[in-house]
């Protein structure tokens, strides 16, 4: 017999995604937009977000530089929350709340993006970051939940939010990772067409 546990995490992350495609379609829409207009213009991808959705960071990073579904050159894309001696020498000589907005601040610069996750939308770090790259003039891309916290009073009209419809962490960083995959197959997409299964 299938624990019923089990089965209802998988209903309960499947039913979330239907229901999120939905709402979400348009925001992922213009945030592949967003980026590949910043990559085509030279620009870079910067990334930040803390546990699972530091993991996230990585992931998407290395699906830029290294490749999705097809061979491609690298594009420029950085994850945030990798040197572990910039993480720990901001952390310990500033503060843990600095540790994504100095590195914004070193590498930013207009006309990047910032890809800012957090499943709650209250990340104290994401939100410095945030606030640093508008200063650079980078726009934001913010990947959210539970109804996109201070994170999603901060975003302005040139931003991007894309905010689960959902409470619970692990179904949001479940979408947050569809999401990605979303993003990653847009660029390419925009990069070479719709064909490449054909």
């Amino acid at each position: 017999m299938t624990n019923p546990r089990i089965l209802a995490h998988f209903q309960e992350s499947a039913d979330l995604k239907m229901k999120a495609a939905n709402v979400l379609a348009q925001p992922i829409e213009q945030a592949i937009e967003l980026m590949f207009t910043a990559l085509s213009n030279g620009n870079k991808i910067l990334a930040c977000g803390n546990g699972g959705s530091a993991a996230d960071c990585q992931h998407f990073a290395a699906e830029l530089v290294g490749r999705f579904e097809r061979e491609r050159l690298p594009l420029p894309a950085m994850a945030l929350t990798t040197d572990t001696s910039i993480l720990t020498a901001v952390g310990n000589d500033y503060s843990y709340q600095e540790i994504f907005s100095k590195q914004v601040q070193a590498f930013g610069q207009a006309g990047d993006i910032l890809l800012a996750f957090s499943t709650s939308g209250n990340s104290g770090n994401v939100l410095a970051a945030i606030e640093v790259a508008h200063e650079r003039d980078m726009r934001v891309i913010a990947l959210t939940g539970k109804g996109g916290g201070t994170i999603g009073k901060t975003l302005n009209d040139t931003d991007v939010h894309i905010c689960v419809p959902h409470d619970r962490t692990a179904r949001i960083q479940e979408v947050h990772l569809v999401t990605l995959h979303c993003i990653c197959d847009g660029i390419d997409v925009a990069l070479f067409g719709d064909d490449a299964n054909e």
